[in-house]
This record gives C-alpha cells, sequence and structure tokens, in this order.
C-alpha cells in the first residue's frame, strides 16, 4: 500500500491529501482509516511530508485576521508594547523590577532579531527553533548596537527614550514588512494554483 501511494504521489502530484486518497482509491479498496493510518506511518517515516494548505485572503488587512499565520506577530507587538509601562509606569523597587529587566531584554536582545529573521525566512519550517532563536540573538545585538550607534550621531543621544522609541519603530515596521512579505507569498502561490486548476 505504502508503495502505491508514493507511487501516486510521484505520477499524479496531488495538491490535497483528499485528492491523493480519491487517487488511490480508484486503484484498489482501501478504507479512510487504514489510508489515515498509512499516510501517518508515510509522514513518521519522513517518505512523506504534508503541508497546511496556503490560506485564502483577499488583502492585507484580511491575511493579518487570520491568528494561525500571524501569532507570530500578535506576540511582537504585545511584547513590544508591554515594554513600555514596564519602563515607565512600574516602580523600580524589587518585585516589579525583574519583570522591566525580562520585558527589557526581550525588547532589546530578541525581538529585533525575531523579525528580522521573520522578514527574511518565508517559511518556518526554513530554519528550526534552535537556529531560529540563536539567530535572532545575533541579529538583535547587531541590530540595537547599530541603532544605538547611529543614534549617538544625532542630538538625542543615547538616552533611554530615543534607543526606545528607536527600537519599537524598527522591531514594528521590521514586523509589519515580514507579515506583508508572508502575505504576498501566499498571494503568489494561491494565483499560481488558481492558474493551474484553470489550465486542467
Amino acid at each position: 500500500m505504502k508503495e502505491l501511494i508514493i507511487e501516486r504521489v510521484r505520477v499524479d502530484k496531488p495538491r490535497t491529501v483528499k485528492d491523493l486518497f480519491e487517487n488511490v482509491r480508484t486503484r484498489t479498496t482501501i478504507s479512510k482509516d487504514e489510508f489515515v493510518r498509512v499516510i501517518g506511518e508515510l509522514k513518521d517515516e519522513g517518505t512523506l511530508e504534508l503541508e497546511m494548505p496556503m490560506p485564502k485572503a483577499d488583502s492585507y488587512l484580511a491575511y493579518l485576521k487570520i491568528r494561525d499565520e500571524n501569532s507570530w506577530f500578535y506576540a511582537v507587538v504585545l511584547l513590544a508594547l508591554s515594554t513600555f509601562p514596564s519602563i515607565y509606569i512600574l516602580p523600580n523597587t524589587y518585585p516589579s523590577v525583574i519583570l522591566r529587566w525580562v520585558l527589557g531584554s526581550m525588547f532589546a536582545l530578541f525581538l529585533p532579531g525575531y523579525v528580522t529573521v521573520q522578514a527574511l525566512f518565508l517559511r518556518a519550517r526554513e530554519l528550526g527553533n534552535i537556529e531560529q532563536s540563536a539567530l535572532a540573538i545575533v541579529l538583535s545585538l547587531a541590530t540595537t548596537s547599530l541603532i544605538g550607534l547611529l543614534l549617538n550621531y544625532t542630538s538625542w543621544g543615547i538616552r533611554l527614550n530615543p534607543i526606545v522609541t528607536a527600537l519599537f519603530i524598527f522591531t514594528f515596521g521590521v514586523a509589519i514588512v515580514g507579515s506583508y512579505r508572508k502575505y504576498r507569498s501566499t498571494v503568489k502561490v494561491t494565483r499560481a494554483n488558481s492558474r493551474e486548476s484553470t489550465q486542467d
């Protein structure tokens, strides 16, 4: 059965698992449960790779409403915005200063690089979690240093307010760029798939 499924994937190139099931069912009698079990085994063995279908969105704002695709974007914006109250509102005393340290460290040493990684790599599976985190930290260190260097040559200088503002603008701007690039890639794939289906 596995050989038949692999052959049908190579020959027919089905777009969905449902299409693959229909192709296999025309050649042999197999139940849905048996088919799902075999597909799961092939996936676990690494012989077959399954991808989630591309989300369909008519506009960028509609794409932003797809939570599964943009959970990283909302987490970045939430963390960046929560840094402001931790810096300017929370007292500088022992229990609350720990929250300030944690959020400030994430804001300066992780988020700028993380959004840069998201903007550069359109597919999450291109990098593993460890590589993504390491690259985010390295890029954050470089970005924060570069922003500090640029601020040093302005009239604002290296002070708390200009650094927080510049890091927030950079983080939010690159997050929007990354999210928009992911949206554009889904639009291209969706258009290509619709063209192929009309040609068939």
